[in-house]
């Protein structure tokens, strides 16, 4: 197999060709193989030592900071890799890695380094000396005498093998603001009205045959028997930008969220405004520009807290059909100030900017909508790239620039983004995606580009030079609301047991570069998405407190949907998008208070949020199918490990002994559950340490040592 690269790609999603996902599961033999990688399942059960056969369990490596000496790395600079094995278990350890540049395969010897304080592992090294500029995949053959194993990011098998390499990636660095924040995703209508001065009122104007309807604010307004059959994007609750700044201090100080996500807000006659008709004018109902400008600069403040970021949501795969470019509509032409749209004319200076199939009634579009015409990029330094992402003044780099300085673009349904009105997903796309980043990074290198993509996203992240990460639906969101609630993130019957939730996350974690992992959004709902609570038949909060510690513990930047840290209800849209209930904004709320106190341990423990992932239940006493729906797995870092418990029974309590050895807990040491404060004792369970953890039925633990 030298000579070849390996190909790092998701083995539980594949994609047609026009890039959309279509779900299958794994199948039973590949189940049985991954369960053995996970787990260490191996036949040997004789102790450690150099007599032919390596013990599998203790294998570990990763690029956490115990790992990976240099896991951003400069162009032309060293990176020292360690990999942990049982110890004086092995007689000798190599780094292969294959190099893009040269297309040749490379051998790094590896040496013993030391031997963990419990004196159950060793851990050897190698050092890559000069990493060049282009893009390396390592993995480790691991010998014991006539025994050799290998170890990558897909796992431990008896053979080379053929995907799953670690990643080093020279000149690329995703935002560290992303790794140690927290996120807050807030549909701007439904959030809190600040200013009834803006707001849209009854009959104001029609848009698609649909009248515009104003609603008084009800905190949690959850009926839509109001909403006009059909017109459900023309009712306006008057939630705007004043009233997010209003209400700042509870997401930032109350919570401690700091990276706050906002869906469109650019002009357009929606309340949802993905049918954007000015890129360069805040929409009425949500202020002005000079409201958007005082709310940047209340959240970058450090006044409720520590600093916040703001990512914006950017829709340049299609405009609205009421864009002047577009210009569909007469009655919106008196915003457009005498230009004339495509639509209007073939003589538009515009007219390019779209695909038409047969002017002026047939064109590109998203999805078959008719109000959202497709942008046509065209060929590189057309005017649709310059206008989006291409000069100074273009729509991306507009607001990067002072006097506005958002922090991070959103990119909506990025995949489809491409020339002559196509479906996405191909070279032209990959290209418009690399332009863009470095227009990005020309204003600001720590900017963050945060894909949309509901499948597996690899081909936009594991190269360093497109999107700096994605939306987690498929290594998040639906496995873990399949796992927990026995739905998908649409709410369709899909239950899967505790092992393969496992494997679902080790396959997807390893489709991506270690940094990449520790910036991907991990949300348990959407606004395209029906509400977690809802998919979990919410009943005291079962679902929702499993799901929050889970997202707060796991590997990625947490992503609160508004409304999800108290358990709001809602089905598909649009009863995904109920007004804010402020009577639950309250830490008297037990999903509040459990929010806040989980975003406060993660701020506190770097582990929790560039730490190695460690697996530590299923292990191999447990049912494939999950009959322990016990999920375990420790966060270590430099100075401190986590142990993460979740019990996904109905069960009032559960006794679960962990596996803490496998983290590094020595025997006799105390560890603390930092959500309930019970202290427990690492006993000795056959030279091996063990904690019998006591967990509530649909809750979890956080052992800290």
């Amino acid at each position: 197999m030298d000579g070849q690269p390996l190909g790092v790609r998701s083995m539980y999603r594949q994609h047609d060709h026009h890039g959309a996902p279509s779900w299958r599961r794994p199948t039973l033999l590949l189940l049985i193989l991954l369960a053995g990688t996970l787990l260490g399942v191996n036949s040997r059960a004789m102790a450690c030592g150099t007599n032919g056969n390596i013990h599998w369990r203790e294998l570990f490596s990763d690029q956490g900071p115990l790992f990976d000496s240099n896991p951003e790395p400069a162009a032309d600079s060293s990176v020292t890799l360690t990999l942990r094995v049982c110890h004086d278990d092995i007689t000798s350890a190599n780094i292969k890695y294959y190099d893009s540049a040269t297309g040749q395969f490379v051998w790094v010897p590896m040496h013993y380094a030391s031997t963990d304080p419990t004196g159950q592992f060793d851990y050897w090294q190698g050092t890559i000396a000069d990493v060049g500029s282009a893009e390396l995949y390592y993995r480790f053959q691991v010998n014991d005498h006539q025994d050799t194993v290998w170890y990558n990011a897909a796992g431990i098998s008896s053979s080379e093998p053929v995907y799953g390499d670690f990643f080093i990636i020279p000149g690329f660095k995703a935002p560290d603001w992303m790794k140690n924040g927290v996120g807050y995703e807030i549909f701007p209508d439904r959030f809190y009205d600040g200013d009834p001065e803006n707001d849209v009122y009854n009959g104001e104007f029609t848009y698609a045959g649909c009248a515009t309807e104003q609603h008084s604010w009800v905190s949690g307004y959850t009926s839509v028997a109001a909403y006009v059959h059909g017109c459900n994007s023309e009712v306006f609750f008057g939630g705007d930008l004043q009233g997010i700044r209003q209400k700042l201090g509870y997401i930032k100080k109350t919570l401690g969220a700091n990276i706050i996500y906002l869906t469109p807000i650019f002009e357009s006659p929606t309340n949802h405004k993905y049918d954007t008709a000015n890129y360069y004018k805040v929409d009425p109902a949500f202020g002005t520009n000079h409201t958007l400008r005082k709310l940047i600069r209340a959240i970058h403040s450090e006044r409720d807290g520590r600093r916040g970021y703001i990512i914006l949501d950017g829709v340049f795969n299609h405009t609205g059909d009421t864009n002047c470019w577009f210009g569909r509509y007469t009655y919106w032409k008196e915003k457009c100030k005498r230009v004339v749209g495509a639509y209007q004319s073939q003589s538009s200076p515009y007219y390019d900017y779209y695909t038409f199939q047969s002017w002026p009634d047939s064109y590109s579009t998203f999805f078959g909508i008719s109000s959202m015409p497709k942008l046509d990029y065209g060929a590189s330094g057309s005017p649709v790239r310059m206008q989006i992402y291409g000069r100074r003044d273009s729509v991306v780099q507009r607001y990067l620039r002072k006097p506005y300085g958002i922090d991070g673009w959103r990119l909506d349904s990025a995949q489809y983004i491409d020339a002559g009105g196509n479906g996405g997903s191909d070279a032209t796309n990959h290209q418009i995606m690399q332009q863009l980043r470095t227009a990005v990074t020309s204003v600001n290198p720590n900017a963050e580009i945060l894909g949309e993509y509901w499948g597996d996203a690899s081909p936009w992240l594991d190269d360093g030079n497109q999107w700096d990460s994605a939306m987690n639906y498929n290594g998040f969101t639906n496995p873990v609301s399949e796992w927990i609630c026995g739905v998908d993130e649409s709410g369709n019957g899909a239950s899967i047991g505790v092992s393969q939730f496992a494997a679902w996350l080790w396959g997807t974690r390893a489709d991506l570069p270690g940094n990449v992992q520790q910036v991907m959004t991990n949300e348990l709902g959407t606004q395209d998405t029906p509400r977690f609570a809802q998919r979990c038949a919410w009943t005291d909060g079962w679902g929702t407190y499993l799901g929050l510690i889970m997202q707060f513990t796991y590997v990625g930047t947490p992503m609160i949907y508004y409304g999800d840290e108290y358990g709001m209800m809602g089905g598909a849209d649009p009863q995904n998008r109920h007004t804010f209930d402020w009577s639950e904004a309250t830490t008297a709320n037990a999903a509040v208070a459990l929010t806040r106190k989980l975003i406060r341990i993660r701020n506190e423990y770097p582990a929790l949020r560039t730490g190695s992932f460690l697996p530590l239940i299923p292990d191999i006493t447990g049912d494939l199918y999950g009959t322990n729906e016990i999920f375990a797995f420790a966060r270590v870092g430099r100075s401190h490990r986590l142990v993460v418990v979740l019990n996904n029974t109905s069960s009032t309590q559960s006794s679960v002994a962990v596996p803490v050895w496998l983290a590094g807990d020595a025997i006799g040491s105390t560890v603390t559950d930092l959500i309930s404060g019970t202290q427990y004792t690492v006993y000795d369970n056959g030279g091996r340490g063990y904690v019998d953890v006591t967990v509530e039925g649909h809750y979890g633990a956080i052992l800290e040592q």
